[in-house]
């Protein structure tokens, strides 16, 4: 016996399938605590182009969060390839004026940059590059995103205009950190070098070339993510599955760290280096790279990781997961984005 076919829609189905294949390829590529570090808020920005607030205590309590509570829609692609930077406010964000069911159309941004095109041969401008990395300065009001056209820019807030753009990489960037206390940014890059650049100036006061330091080759060679503790003495930078730990005060090379996976994101923890990469673990160091713990994670792989300062840490990546993990290392809440 055969279904009745006279009412099928295909196009219905086919959009079907395709958001089935959509949710369930979905990447949170970024996590952050809201301000001012309210344990209970989790940001979360995903590859749809969407950034939604979730509260952790409703997850705990219905062992699964469903939605969040905010919502907007960055109409970007993949986390930045549209080359935007937008910016909301977060008590508007916040607000309960602004329903989730409305998908963030309502939700206007206050800041919104768009990175510059290139001029090739008779006039012809080149695709508007992506951004892959931002980095912030509280203090100077300033944006630093690390592009895909081989620069870093900095960018005014309260003029939205560029400010300066740092040339010398040679392949596009992966990423970026301020180090304000000496009104510096460091970058990594395809490349396979980290480079120090003088806010002041624009210019490069130093290279840091992994491939000569960790002895690498082909595609671990690239500089994947850096990271930088709190007294901004110390840089932790990735190629593949290696991290190699700097004094940047003595320019030197003090520990060289091999990983099981590879590096997609890496914070300091006092004097310990938490990572997570293409394996479902999030990995504690010392900095001699002694590995302390290894923590399951719900994502298969992680690109995001962020520490709130009770210790509590949050862990995105593929399939929309995200792990709330407990400074003794329990699972508190995991939920779908």
């Amino acid at each position: 016996m055969y279904g009745d076919a006279t009412n099928w829609d295909e196009n219905a189905y086919r959009e079907t399938v395709l958001k089935e294949r959509e949710i369930q390829t979905r990447t949170v590529f970024r996590t952050a605590w809201a301000p001012p570090y309210n344990l209970d808020t989790l940001l979360v920005a995903s590859s749809d182009g969407s950034v939604a607030s979730y509260s952790i205590s409703s997850s705990i309590a219905a062992s699964k969060l469903k939605n969040p509570f905010g919502f907007v829609n960055a109409d970007t692609d993949n986390c930045g390839d549209d080359g935007r930077i937008r910016g909301w406010k977060w008590k508007e964000f916040s607000s309960p004026r602004y329903s989730v069911s409305s998908q963030g159309n309502d939700t206007k941004p206050v800041l919104d940059m768009v990175n510059p095109q290139h001029k090739g041969p008779w006039g012809a401008l080149s695709p508007i590059p992506e951004n892959n990395a931002l980095a912030v300065n509280t203090q100077e009001g300033s944006v630093f995103a690390a592009s895909g056209d081989s620069c870093a820019y900095c960018w005014d807030v309260e003029t939205g205009k560029v400010k300066m753009v740092f040339k010398g990489h040679m392949e596009y960037l992966h990423c970026i950190v301020a180090r304000n206390s000496s009104n510096q940014i460091i970058t990594g890059s395809e490349d396979g070098t980290t480079r120090i650049w003088d806010c002041k100036s624009g210019k490069c006061t130093q290279v840091i070339d992994q491939v000569k330091h960790l002895k690498l080759k082909g595609s671990a060679s690239w500089v994947g993510c850096v990271a930088l503790d709190a007294s901004e003495s110390w840089l932790a930078c990735s190629s593949g599955r290696n991290i190699s730990l700097w004094n940047l005060p003595a320019s030197e090379c003090v520990s060289k760290i091999p990983t099981r996976a590879t590096v997609q994101d890496m914070l300091f923890d006092n004097n310990q280096i938490l990572t997570v990469g293409t394996d479902p673990l999030l990995n504690r160091f010392d900095m001699n790279g002694t590995i302390l713990s290894q923590i399951q994670c719900a994502p298969s792989s992680s690109f995001s990781i962020s520490l709130h300062p009770a210790g509590v840490m949050a862990v995105g990546g593929y399939g929309g997961l995200v792990d709330v993990i407990s400074q003794f290392g329990s699972h508190m809440c995991t939920f779908h984005c």
